[in-house]
C-alpha cells in the first residue's frame, strides 16, 4: 500500500514537472503544488478517458492527463499569476504566485552569502596588495629600488584595487 501510494505520488509529480516544462517561461513552484498538478491533471484524464472510451483507454488516459496538467500549469500562470502566454512577458520572471515569498527570502540570503563572498576576496585582494607594497618598502629601504622605482611599482599595484 504504501509502495502504491509512492508510486502515485512520483507519477504526479513527473506529470506536474513534465507540464511545467511545457509551457515556456521560468516558474519558481513549490514542490506539493507541481505534484498536486499533476495528480489533478492524472486523475481527470483519466476520469474522462474511461468516460469516453472505457477501460481499455490507458494511452490515451496517459497522454489526456499530460495534456490537462498542461492546461492547469497554463490556467495558474495565466489566472492566479496574471502572465501572458506568449511574448517577451511571458519569459519575465513571475511576481506573484504559491511560494514566491520563500523564493524571495532564499534567493535574499543567497544573494547575501555572495556578497559577502566576494568582500572577503577583494578584502583578501587589498592585503596582497598591501604585504607587495610592504615588500617593495623594503627592497626600497635596502637600497635595491630607486625612489622612482618604488613609486612606479605601488602606484601600478594600486591601480589593480
Amino acid at each position: 500500500m504504501l509502495l502504491t501510494v509512492i508510486a502515485v505520488m512520483l507519477s504526479g509529480f513527473v506529470t506536474g514537472a513534465l507540464a511545467r516544462l511545457a509551457v515556456p517561461g521560468p516558474d519558481p513552484m513549490p514542490v506539493w503544488l507541481t505534484t498536486a498538478i499533476g495528480l489533478t491533471g492524472s486523475v481527470l484524464g483519466f476520469v474522462i478517458a474511461v468516460s469516453l472510451w472505457g477501460r481499455k483507454a490507458a494511452t490515451g488516459a496517459g497522454l489526456l492527463s499530460f495534456g490537462i496538467a498542461i492546461l492547469l500549469v497554463v490556467a495558474y500562470r495565466r489566472f492566479y499569476q496574471g502572465r501572458p502566454l506568449t511574448g517577451p512577458d511571458a519569459l519575465k520572471f513571475p511576481e506573484r504566485g504559491i511560494g514566491m515569498a520563500r523564493f524571495r527570502e532564499r534567493r535574499a540570503r543567497v544573494e547575501h552569502v555572495l556578497r559577502q563572498q566576494q568582500h572577503a576576496q577583494s578584502q583578501q585582494r587589498v592585503d596582497e596588495i598591501n604585504e607587495q607594497i610592504r615588500k617593495l618598502g623594503e627592497l626600497h629601504n635596502d637600497g635595491i629600488l630607486t625612489d622612482e622605482e618604488f613609486e612606479a611599482k605601488k602606484r601600478e599595484l594600486l591601480d589593480k584595487i
